[in-house]
């Protein structure tokens, strides 16, 4: 399975005005932190880790950068 970019929202202009309201009133610290949870709460949902790199490569990439893989450390005996 493949993370799946083609637009897929039901009401995409309603879920981008649900997520700005959700953080009406709150500080940046606040707002940082729903992004967060929210994240995490919908990254619970997919589940599947491979799909969530995939994701991951992708937002990094659209900030102008890429994800690089971790190094692997030698086995310790």
């Amino acid at each position: 399975m493949t993370l799946d970019i083609s637009p897929n929202l039901e009401s995409p202009d309603e879920f981008y005005q649900a997520l700005i309201d959700s953080h009406a009133d709150l500080s940046t610290d606040q707002s940082h932190a729903m992004n967060a949870r929210l994240i995490l709460l919908m990254a619970n949902h997919i589940g599947n880790l491979s799909i969530l790199r995939e994701a991951l490569a992708a937002a990094r990439a659209s900030a102008g950068t890429s994800v690089e893989k971790p190094h692997s450390s030698p086995t310790q005996p």
